[in-house]
C-alpha cells in the first residue's frame, strides 16, 4: 500500500490528519505538483483527473478523492470513528463534511486557483470568479462562527472528518489572505483546539 502525497495541497493533508487520528502509518510517495508531475504519465495513468492524493492498495487498486480514501480507512480501521456511528450520526457527519468541503474548502481553493501565480498558464484563470469566491468564503466563516457557538466541534460533540476538512480549508486560506476575523471568537476557539491536536501537524 502507498499513498501518493503532496505537502503543498490541502486534500492530501486531509488524509494525513485522518490517518494520524487513527494511528495508521502508510508509506508515502511525494508527488511534485509544482513540477506538474501529477499532470503527466505515469501519474495520470493511475488518476486521469490528476489530483492528489491517490492511494494504491496491495491488490493494485487505485483510489482517488480524499474522502473516498478516508472512507476506506474508516471501514478497515473503525476506531476511533471519524465518519459517524449509526445511521443518523453518519448522515449528520456526512452533511457537515459536505458543507465544509463545498462551502469552505472549495470556495477558498477557488480563490487560489483563479488568482495565484502558481496556476498561471496551468489552468484558465478567472480572477473575477476568484474574488466572488473570496466573498462567499468570508461569509461562510461568519456562518461557521455562529454554528460553533452551540457546540464544540463542527458536527457535534466530538472530532470528525468535518473538522479535518474545515481545518484544512481555513489553513489553506492563509495563502490567499483569508483568515478568521478578530470578532469570530467561536471559530477561533475551535481552530485553536483542533490545531492543537497532534494530528494537525501530519
Amino acid at each position: 500500500m502507498k499513498l501518493y502525497d503532496s505537502p503543498m495541497a490541502p486534500n492530501p493533508r486531509r488524509v494525513r490528519i485522518f490517518l494520524a487520528e487513527k494511528d495508521i502509518e502508510v508509506p508515502t510517495v511525494e508527488v511534485d505538483i509544482a513540477g506538474a508531475e501529477n499532470r503527466k504519465s505515469p501519474y495520470v495513468d493511475r488518476n486521469p483527473m490528476g489530483g492528489v492524493p491517490v492511494l494504491e492498495l496491495d491488490d493494485g487498486t487505485w483510489l482517488a478523492e480524499s474522502v473516498a480514501i478516508c472512507r476506506y480507512f474508516e471501514e478497515t480501521h473503525p476506531d476511533p470513528p471519524l465518519m459517524g456511528e449509526g445511521a443518523q450520526d453518519r448522515a449528520l457527519v456526512e452533511m457537515w463534511n459536505r458543507r465544509m468541503e463545498s462551502e469552505v474548502l472549495i470556495m477558498i481553493a477557488q480563490v487560489f486557483r483563479n488568482s495565484h501565480e502558481f496556476f498561471k498558464g496551468r489552468i484558465p484563470q478567472v480572477p473575477e470568479y476568484g474574488e466572488a469566491c473570496r466573498g462567499v468564503a468570508t461569509k461562510r466563516l461568519e456562518w461557521l462562527d455562529q454554528e460553533l457557538a452551540s457546540r464544540e466541534f463542527v458536527a457535534g460533540d466530538r472530532f470528525t472528518i468535518a473538522d479535518i476538512t474545515a481545518l484544512c480549508g481555513i489553513d489553506f486560506g492563509r495563502v490567499s489572505k483569508i483568515r478568521i476575523a478578530p470578532d469570530q471568537k467561536h471559530l477561533a476557539r475551535w481552530h485553536e483546539a483542533v490545531s492543537g491536536r497532534p494530528s494537525a501537524t501530519a
